[in-house]
């Protein structure tokens, strides 16, 4: 999706910043409206429960301990979310966000194709579980529908990641292959100077992670530690080695770990210490091909252009 300066604007139907919200582009007609659940009641009262969509269920997988989302198509949104309002299988989510147009202008082959698209979207970025599984097969699409489709799409995954839920925003874009630990190889990102990648090796173990503005992501395919400092055990980044472990987003393999996804933390020395089970400092761990830690890189770099004061 390219990049450029775009102009959002939110309104607030009942003026309460918690309550429904509906937030569009200034120049496109595709609106993006979060409905959290106990207000539902409210959205079926607006005209825009009544029109087709593609919508978003947004919530939490407590097994999986990471947010889920569900995506569906509809020619009546307010008679299908309430209808998943209803449905104990659909217990998960806490919020909706549906997305619209102005115009009136989505037909059901939009709708199914904005589906379709978004559950693929969601699978390539991993930040979400998607609770529909796979996106199945591509819906038959004229070449002319289909790039107005894709026009559609981009916006509304800018209005979805500006109200906070960003479903279809890869941890780290943009990559390349290289080889990896173990002579593995690894997609790493070549994002512009905002993103660096980096190592981190231990005793067996090897690491490549991206540091993003978000945090340090590790990706998939990096190897951790099987076993740890015996005073990290009770500590954070002890308890989030074991829950990453619980959940399956590391599995052991011989004598280490290997990551099965990009897992993004919330600082460098977070992810240092899963990937070297011990306490450690990131910013002195992490390093670019040259040798160059991540404080020399991002830190001291920022202090010598004056970004830091």
């Amino acid at each position: 999706m390219t990049q450029r300066p775009r102009t959002i604007q939110i309104f607030l139907p009942a003026g309460d910043p918690r309550g429904i919200r509906v937030a569009a582009l200034t120049t496109n007609i595709v609106q993006v409206i979060e409905v959290p659940r106990p207000l539902m009641s409210q959205f079926l009262q607006m005209p825009e429960s009544r029109q087709v969509g593609v919508y978003y269920l947004i919530g939490d997988d407590e097994e999986k301990d990471r947010p889920a989302v569900y995506i569906g198509q509809t020619g009546a949104l307010g008679k299908r979310l309430n209808e998943h309002d209803l449905d104990p299988k659909r217990e998960f989510w806490n919020r909706a966000l549906v997305a619209i147009s102005l115009t009136h202008s989505l037909t059901q082959t939009h709708a199914m194709y904005l589906e379709w698209r978004g559950i693929q979207q969601a699978n390539s970025a991993q930040r979400y579980l998607v609770e529909n599984g796979n996106a199945g097969s591509k819906p038959h699409t004229p070449a002319w529908l289909e790039a107005d489709c894709q026009e559609i799409f981009d916006t509304i995954r800018t209005l979805v990641a500006t109200m906070g839920q960003p479903v279809f925003e890869p941890l780290a874009t943009r990559r390349d292959v290289m080889d990896g630990p173990g002579g593995a190889h690894l997609e790493i990102a070549t994002k512009p100077d905002a993103q660096v990648s980096v190592r981190c090796k231990g005793a067996g173990v090897e690491a490549v992670g991206d540091y993003t503005e978000e945090g340090m992501v590790i990706l998939k395919g990096s190897r951790a530690r099987a076993d740890v400092a015996k005073s990290m055990i009770p500590m954070s980044a002890g308890k989030n080695r074991q829950r990453l472990i619980d959940i399956g987003d590391l599995r052991l393999d011989g004598e280490s770990y290997v990551f099965q996804r990009d897992v993004l933390f919330g600082s460098p020395s977070g992810a240092s210490d899963v990937v070297l089970g011990r306490s450690s400092n990131g910013w002195m761990e992490w390093k670019d091909s040259s040798g160059k830690t991540l404080d020399e890189l991002k830190r001291q770099k920022a202090v010598a252009t004056g970004v830091l004061r």
